[in-house]
């Protein structure tokens, strides 16, 4: 086991783990700490805990000290430059015609380097922006390209549930999204509802799926011939949250005929005699998507 402390240097940002050492660090404590790009401002949002070795990148970097009030301020005034640089930069841009989105600037705590985060559409030739930047700033200049989900995490913005995204208000890492996780909890697909304010699927489509796959455990599929206590019938509809099938029973003085009524069982009630083989591959879409185009869908997942 090892002592670290978390600490995270954006808001929503990813959690990195440090050797506190003998500094009398506590979580909310805004530290110093030595990274792979120099000495950073951040805050202790995990205190001291002992985790197993190999959790840990080794070897693990120090804290310096918990910041004093001449950190602090030196903090904010980097913020200040970096509005600044943003600007400079945005005329530089324009002067130079290049195609692309400056998002963002940071100034590193020691201020040995300047970060512009931007986004584009392919390969960007900006040598020039960078000499006219270092000239500006005399420090090190550096361009760094992000996708479009690290842009909506940078920019914030409200989501379609109304709340502030969680990308940019308490998501520290993204994890994969699939088309598959909104066909298996019966969404729409509509890609308009299923993609965020970055054009991608969203990110709470993975939050219940773990769920739903358990629970999907043993339910038939739209198109399933199955035994129910009343006789034999077809799976027209699902509910995954109640585990139930809604059926049609074919009648049986005409088997090829189904009833005009539909009855719901729950799973455990009906046991599925024949398989139909395309209800995995051809889900119902939502009555407002119209043709489903898995090709466009596809593309969300990028």
């Amino acid at each position: 086991m090892i002592t670290v402390v978390g600490v995270r240097f954006k808001k929503a940002g990813k959690i990195y783990y440090f050797d506190p050492g003998d500094v009398a660090v506590e979580k909310d404590n805004h530290v110093i700490v030595e990274t792979a790009r120099g000495i950073e401002y951040g805050e202790c949002v995990i205190g001291k805990r002992d985790i197993p070795e190999d959790q840990i990148v080794s070897p693990l970097k120090p804290v310096l000290r918990v910041s004093t009030a001449e950190d602090d301020a030196n903090h904010l005034a980097n913020k200040e430059k970096a509005k600044e640089a943003f600007s400079i930069c945005i005329d530089k841009i324009k002067t130079h015609e290049l195609d692309m989105k400056l998002i963002d600037v940071e100034y590193t705590f020691d201020n040995n380097k300047v970060i512009f985060y931007f986004t584009a559409d392919g390969r960007i030739d900006f040598r020039e922006l960078v000499k006219d930047l270092a000239a500006i700033f005399r420090t090190r200049i550096e361009l760094r390209q992000i996708g479009v989900r690290d842009e909506s995490k940078m920019v914030k913005g409200l989501g379609p549930c109304g709340r502030e995204i969680c990308c940019g208000s308490w998501l520290g890492d993204f994890a994969p999204v699939s088309i598959k996780m909104a066909k298996d909890q019966n969404l729409s697909l509509n890609p308009v509802k299923i993609s965020g304010l970055c054009g991608r699927l969203m990110c709470c489509l993975k939050y219940e799926y773990d769920t739903y796959v358990q629970i999907r455990v043993g339910m038939p599929n739209r198109g399933d011939k199955v035994k129910t206590p009343d006789g034999l019938a077809y799976v027209v509809d699902t509910n995954i949250l109640l585990e139930q099938a809604k059926v049609r029973h074919i009648v049986k003085e005409k088997p090829e005929e189904l009833s005009e009524d539909f009855v719901s069982y729950h799973k455990d009630l009906i046991k599925v005699v024949e398989v139909n083989r395309y209800s995995s591959s051809s889900p119902k879409p939502a009555a407002d998507a119209g043709p489903v185009d898995f090709a466009e869908l596809k593309k969300l997942e990028d």
